[in-house]
């Protein structure tokens, strides 16, 4: 792989690009202190906009690592942040990332994470030059399968209990596509 870093990647409606520590109101508004945004994930929902400030200072200061890929979803209608989406996981020896995604709940069912997804994908796969591009979630959480499906991702079954969220011990769901399924698609568009 040809690590980049987090770039800025645009798209009709939406610049994905790195946080800011200016960005911790919007954060704490929009999503990080929502428990229904949450529910299907491995983090509480911020208390209080002082865990939102800790976690960006966190994620600014990893920006120096070309491998650390952790995107602000900005609209661009409001220009400010509604949701984050990040390779959570990476097998650099076999070329394999792992992406999660996250929105807040006024922007939900409305195409945002599915063409935010989608412009991480092509990055992934035509800029950085992933073999495997994987996600996972909930069974109970079958909206975010909708996107993957919706994004091209092909659903390789369930691990039974293989992990845990904020619901507790669960099912997952994982979906991947691979480099010559992207090409294929990208031919056909």
């Amino acid at each position: 792989m040809t690590h980049k870093g987090t770039v800025k990647i645009e798209t009709e409606r939406l610049i994905l690009r790195p946080f800011t520590e200016d960005d911790a109101g919007a954060m704490f508004k929009n999503w990080a202190n929502d428990p229904e945004v949450t529910k299907f994930l491995t983090w509480q929902p911020h208390g209080d906009i002082g865990v939102t400030q800790a976690v960006l200072q966190n994620w600014t200061a990893s920006y120096i690592d070309p491998e650390y890929y952790q995107w602000a979803i900005e609209l661009r209608e409001i220009g400010e942040p509604i949701g984050s989406i990040s390779v959570v996981a990476m097998v650099s020896e076999r070329n394999i990332v792992s992406i999660g995604y996250c929105i807040g709940r006024r922007w939900w069912h409305q195409g945002i994470t599915s063409e935010a997804f989608s412009a991480v994908i092509r990055f992934m796969f035509e800029e950085v030059g992933v073999n495997r591009l994987e996600a996972r979630h909930n069974v109970n959480n079958p909206n975010s399968g909708k996107v993957m499906k919706k994004c091209g991702l092909s659903c390789e079954g369930t691990l039974r209990q293989a992990a845990s969220d904020n619901t507790g011990l669960i099912d997952l769901c994982v979906w991947s596509m691979l480099r010559s399924e992207y090409d294929k698609l990208k031919d056909v568009r």
